[in-house]
């Protein structure tokens, strides 16, 4: 999956009733702009630096994974589960958080500007020194 969006792509093609399981894996800086990871396991992921802008993460399972450092600019971020996730210094400017499960996460200096956090679950997540305004 080292390859991006396109073996993304690719997989969904030969694979479209399944669910994605990238769960555990490495995917530190990995380019996954725009790619489609709708319903995806990537729980315990290591996605630290990864390019994520633009991405459909809606429903995806991100439980305790590690997003330090990542570019989630403009995501689709809808009822995803980011429940423990580390996210501390992502960039989520103009993201849409609509529904997620943000509950124990880190968000410490993470960028949140212009965001949806409409009906987001943050109970109990680190917010210290995060960019919270302009959100919607």
């Amino acid at each position: 999956m080292r390859e991006g969006k396109k073996a993304i792509a690719r997989w969904w093609q030969q694979h479209p009733e399944e669910r994605l399981d990238l769960s555990e894996a490495n995917l530190t800086r990995a380019n996954l702009s725009g790619a489609n990871l709708i319903r995806a396991n990537l729980s315990g992921a290591n996605l630290s630096e990864a390019n994520l802008s633009r991405a459909y993460l809606g429903l995806a399972n991100l439980t305790r994974a590690n997003l330090r450092g990542a570019n989630l600019t403009e995501a689709r971020l809808l009822g995803t589960n980011f429940r423990e996730a580390n996210m501390s210094k992502a960039n989520l400017t103009k993201s849409i958080l609509t529904g997620a499960n943000l509950i124990q996460a880190d968000l410490s200096f993470a960028d949140i500007r212009e965001a949806n956090l409409s009906g987001a679950n943050l109970m109990g997540a680190d917010l210290t020194g995060a960019s919270l305004t302009e959100q919607s």
